[in-house]
């Protein structure tokens, strides 16, 4: 186990517990591992080394590190959190349970057959898209497919973009799109646009098209050459964004009693979160996707330092009323 835990383990907690174990290391993850490290708090950080933004060919909004392969971004934080002490395994987490007792404590059990023990959680196992069930949609996901405009938009602008409409918000995403193109076509879908909606697209030069949607068609270099609508009619695309359905990630995490609630619009689920990165269940934080579905990579890592900095004052209060016991 990395470091030397503040306290000395009593017999009401295993000899090997450590301060914080982390789930999940993406960019809020082992950002919120690295505060822990540096101040001296034994942290291992589970991955299961499944990023969402593993299909993107880099990172941007960024500050000083703009355009960096996420690949590369992680690896990098993996090796600044191991300098300070903190451990970094490959692994999932199949179960988290609080253990019975006054201050909290967690037991962590491992695909793998290993079982961790905390004083406290941070949860940032991030989220899940889920796309519009449109063939050939998938394939191109994180190249040709995109969601965010200030995480591709940059990339596309200029190029021949359809919106594939799932719901409300995608009228919102139309809009911010077309601050990157003269060329754009709102592929309704059948989701329904009332007339305030409708006249917007039209006030912005966005064409909408209402037939159904057959498919994604690919062109030769395996790039997206158009949509093929119900009529046969392909409209010449090169670039498509769509709003998903964001989940997050608590596959394991159940026996926490973690608060999840609904996004707006029908657009996913997320883990309730208060100042910090604080949830309901004590001991327990969040940061990153999981808990704010529009957080872009650098926000999640700012959420996870916030909360790497809450969870080791928590720790020193529960230290110092022990001293005083």
């Amino acid at each position: 186990m990395p470091g030397t835990p503040t306290t000395p383990a009593t017999g009401a907690e295993p000899a090997d517990t450590v301060d914080v174990v982390v789930i999940g290391g993406g960019a809020a993850g082992l950002n919120g591992a690295l505060m822990l490290a540096r101040s001296r708090r034994s942290v291992v950080v589970v991955d299961s080394g499944t990023p969402r933004n593993a299909p993107a060919e880099g990172v941007h909004g960024l500050l000083a590190l703009d355009g960096t392969p996420p690949a590369e971004l992680l690896e990098r934080g993996r090796a600044e959190v191991r300098r300070y002490g903190g451990t970094v395994r490959t692994g999932e987490v199949v179960k988290a349970t609080p253990a019975d007792g006054g201050d909290p404590r967690f037991t962590v059990d491992l695909a793998d057959g290993d079982t961790l023990h905390a004083r406290r959680l941070l949860v940032a196992t991030g989220l899940r898209d889920v796309l519009p069930d449109v063939p050939g949609l998938a394939r191109h996901w994180g190249h040709g497919v995109v969601h965010c405009p200030y995480c591709h938009g940059w990339e596309v602008r200029d190029e021949p973009i359809g919106i594939i409409a799932a719901g409300p918000a995608s009228v919102h995403q139309a809009l911010l799109f077309r601050q990157l193109t003269d060329d754009l076509v709102y592929f309704e879908r059948g989701t329904g646009l009332d007339d305030d909606a409708r006249a917007r697209l039209v006030a912005r030069g966005i064409r909408v098209v209402e037939p159904a949607v057959e498919e994604v068609v690919a062109d030769d270099a395996g790039g997206i050459a158009g949509v093929r609508l119900a009529d046969g009619q392909v409209v010449a695309r090169r670039v498509l964004a769509v709003a998903t359905t964001m989940l997050p990630r608590t596959e394991g995490l159940e026996g926490l009693g973690l608060p999840v609630q609904d996004l707006p619009n029908g657009m996913g689920r997320h883990v309730v979160t208060g100042p910090a990165g604080t949830t309901e269940v004590p001991g327990v934080w969040v940061a990153g996707n999981v808990g704010d579905s529009s957080a872009q990579v650098g926000a999640s890592a700012a959420a996870g330092a916030m909360a790497g900095a809450h969870i080791n004052a928590d720790l020193v209060t529960a230290d110092t009323e022990a001293a005083l016991a």
